[in-house]
Parts: structure tokens; sequence; C-alpha cells
């Protein structure tokens, strides 16, 4: 930006021969700018409506429930018993990024998450791939949780009126399938929600996080009638191989940790409140994996899971032999895997915003609407793009491309904190992560070492996914970009 102060002579700066293309690829955003620009969006500006404890919940809503009530039945079959130590290692994985989260949210307090703590710290290109990696994360994550919240409301049509959707209309067409109706559908409710605003579905989200959690305690209380010391006897039949795999896959269910981050521009007390809500609602949400993990495994054989979907609905009725429980859960699974959709659906729109706001991406994604406070148009977009990919892709595919596109953002994460702290030391930072750089170099390497643990395959549709990317980023960002006209 220009220098107010400057001496006379540097008004012939127009003479000056403009910033070459790699200067202008690490051109940052200074942190007070980001902060001062906190909330504005195109006619409008978003609401500080968000206390800690909705924030917690948020953070919850977007991370509980997907592992457990979705991911696990595809993740046993990679580790066996063992898929309690592969929960144990993404939860590290993510506790290390959680602790660099933490001290960005407390210092940088916007709604574009670690798209914008890159922007500030590593430069206009590196934000770009980190946002890129975020809208891979969030987007496609809400349509995995969506096509297993079908699997979860046909065990619940199934028990309450005996009939189920046709496979034809409840799977895409990689799995026998025609069309998920039920993925679209939940997508769209998600929508029809934010549309509200912030603090509507604030709201609504604490009451569908509270319901999972005591159906995911519902679920401890009776499948520990079932379970089998034997079943633990192989603990590591696939090797650490198996598990670090079984991890990878899992990491996916993690993602939501940071979703409070996303809020930092609709939170009353951002600085103070996001830290304690990010750190808060990861260790809530490991301890209730582990342990469920742990009660599952032990209830059913582990080759016995076959990528089921619903798999602790089936373990409810093989326990008690009644499908009266299994059907319980399985309504508790519908409202959890709700609430996912709609944080997680949340977390996506507020990145959006962030970057349309930097020039990078259309206006139309910082369009807010007056009434609401919340940028509808934006909402609309994202949900129906959201919903139709729920509705043709097969979960698992969906699962590791968002666990790759999470891990990449998680280790930018941990590079952006050390470089903040050399390069703005003085800041004010209301949580600071201990040991640093060793915890964040080792939360770096985790990341890393969890990338490499996925299929040639993933690396494949994330190598495509991040050239298409680029090719947006200089055909459009890179000349639109608000920080261009200041170095002319």
């Amino acid at each position: 930006m220009l220098d107010q102060g400057a001496p006379p002579q540097s008004r012939t700066d127009s003479a000056a021969p403009s910033p070459g293309v790699g200067a202008r690829l690490m051109r940052r955003k200074p942190v007070e700018r980001l902060v001062a620009e906190g909330g504005q969006g195109e006619g409008g500006s978003l609401r500080r409506s968000l206390g800690l404890w909705q924030l917690t919940m948020i953070s919850i809503g977007a991370t509980l429930g997907t592992g457990i009530f979705v991911v696990l039945g595809e993740a046993v079959p990679k580790a066996g018993p063992a898929v309690t130590l592969s929960f144990v290692i993404a939860g590290l994985t993510a506790l290390f990024s959680a602790l660099s989260y933490a001290e960005l949210a407390g210092t940088i307090p916007v709604a574009g998450s670690s798209y914008s703590y890159a922007y500030a710290t590593m430069g206009e290109l590196i934000a770009w791939i980190c946002g890129w990696c975020l809208v891979l994360e969030y987007g496609v994550s809400v349509a995995a949780v969506a096509v297993g919240w079908g699997e979860y409301l046909n065990e619940l049509l199934d028990g309450t009126i005996g009939v189920t959707i046709p496979n034809a209309l409840s799977a895409p067409p990689g799995d026998g399938g025609i069309f998920n109706l039920p993925a679209l559908i939940v997508v769209l409710l998600a929508m029809a929600f934010l549309l509200g605003g912030a603090k509507e579905s604030a709201r609504a989200n604490t009451i569908m996080v509270a319901v999972k959690i005591v159906a995911l305690l519902l679920f401890c209380a009776i499948g520990i009638q079932g379970f089998k010391s034997g079943n633990y006897e192989h603990f590591m039949p696939l090797g650490m191989a198996g598990v670090s795999a079984a991890g990878a896959t899992l990491f996916f269910s993690y993602i939501g940790f940071d979703a409070a981050s996303t809020a930092g521009e609709e939170a009353k007390d951002p600085q103070r409140d996001l830290p304690r809500a990010i750190m808060l609602s990861l260790v809530i949400v490991t301890a209730l994996y582990v342990v469920v993990a742990a009660v599952a495994v032990g209830a059913k054989p582990w080759r016995k899971f076959n990528d089921s979907e619903a798999a602790l609905a089936e373990i409810m009725k093989n326990v008690t032999g009644q499908t009266f429980w299994g059907t319980l859960l399985a309504a508790g699974a519908v409202i959890a895997i709700a609430s996912v959709v709609l944080t997680v659906l949340y977390g996506q729109t507020r990145i959006l915003f962030a970057m349309s706001r930097d020039g990078l991406v259309p206006k139309v994604f910082s369009r807010v609407h007056p009434k609401s406070g919340a940028p509808r148009a934006n909402t609309v977009i994202v949900s129906l793009f959201c919903g139709v990919l729920a509705a043709a892709i097969p979960l698992g595919q969906l699962a590791d491309a968002t666990s790759i596109g999470t891990l990449f953002a998680f280790a930018l994460v941990n590079v952006a904190v050390v470089v903040l702290r050399r390069t703005r030391p003085e800041m004010r930072r209301t949580f600071r992560v201990p040991l640093s750089p060793v915890l964040p170099a080792i939360g770096f390497a985790l990341c890393v070492w969890m990338m490499g643990s996925l299929s040639a395959v993933t690396w494949v549709v994330f190598g495509v996914w991040m050239a298409a990317g680029l090719v947006f980023y200089f055909s459009y960002g890179y000349r639109r970009s608000r920080l261009a006209p200041s170095e002319k």
C-alpha cells in the first residue's frame, strides 16, 4: 500500500515499474486491514451475535458424528480393532494443528480461517491455494456427510413405518443407484436454516448437538453389554500401515474443529472466545470418538463391518435383539449428521465470503442480505453445488478427497503461526502455542505423514483439483485482487 508519510519525490511512483509477477504472487494482506474489514460485505455486514457456548457448539456440531456415524464402517476394515488407535492418531494430528488454529484465531479473528492466516503471513498465492483446499475440505465434506445421512434415514424409516427409499433413489451411480435424493434433501434443509441468519442457525445447531451426544452415550450404555474381549485378540491385523491408512480416512471426521474460526466476524468477543471454543470442542469430540469406537469394535467383530455406513444402528440391533434401539439411534444419527451438514456448510460460505471480499472469487459470494445479515446468494450457490455432488458421488471417494485438502490446509496453518511469530512478534495474542516452533513443526510433519498414507487415486484427484484452482486464480483472482490496485 502507499505510504501516506512518504517524501515528495515518491509522487513520481507512477513512472516506476510495476511489481513483477513474483512480487505480486507474494503480496500479503496486513493483519490490521484483515481485522478492519471484518464483517463487511457487499450491501451489508455480518452480525456479531455468537458467544463462547455457541461457537463451541458450532465446532462440535461440525465435527462430532461424521467419524462415528458415517466413516467408522469405512475405517474399521483398514485397521481392524486398532481403529481406536487410528482415532487417537488422527486426534493428535488435529490437536497440534488446533493449537496453531487457536493462536491465529485469537490474533486474526476473521471469517476466512486458514485462508486469511496464510494471506497475512505467506502471501496471496499460498493463501489462494489454502482457500482452494478449504473449498475442497468444507464443500466436499458437506456432500460426503450428506451421503451417510441417507443410510441412517433408511434405518429410521424401516424401523418406524417399515419402508425404505429405493436404492435407485438413495445411492449414487457408483454405489448401484441413480440419484441420492436424501443427500440432496439434507443439504437443502441446512440451506434453509442458514438463510435465516447465523444466530438462528446456531440455536438450531445447539439443540442438534445435544441430541447427538445423548445418542452416542446411549449407544455406549447398550453396546457395552455386547462387548467381547475376543474381538480385540488380533489388535493390529493389518499392521501400522493399516492404522495410518485408517487414521488418514478418519481425519475427515476431525475437520469441523476449526469451524469456529470461520465465525470470527460473527463472534461477540472473537479474540477471547475463538481459541477456547476450538480447544474445548476438540477435547470433547476426541474423547467421545475413542470411547464409542472402542465399544463398537468390542461389540462386533471387525471383519463384519463391511463398509457399513450405519454400523452403530446395526450393533444396537444385534446386542438387544430388538429393532427399537437401533431405530432410536438412527433417529439420533439423522439429527446428528444434519447438524454436521449445517455447520460445515456454514463454514464453507464464510470462507468464500472472505475470498470474495478480497476479490479472488466473484462478488456474489460476499453479498450480504440487509435483513438477515447472511450471505444468501453465497449460501444458495454453495448448497446447490454440494447437494448435487452428494447425490452423484460415493462416500468413500468424497471422504478421502476431503481428508487430503484438510491436511494440506492444516499443514499451512502450522507454518503460518511460526511465520507470524517471527514477522509480527509484538502483536497481542490471547493464546500462544506452547514450545513454538517445536509443536507447530510436529503438527506440520504429522499432516504430511497422514497425507502420504492416502491412496494414489486421492492424490491424483487432489492434483487435478489444485491445477483447476491455479487456472482459476491466474485467469480471475490474480488481476481482480483488491491488493492489486494499490501496487499500480
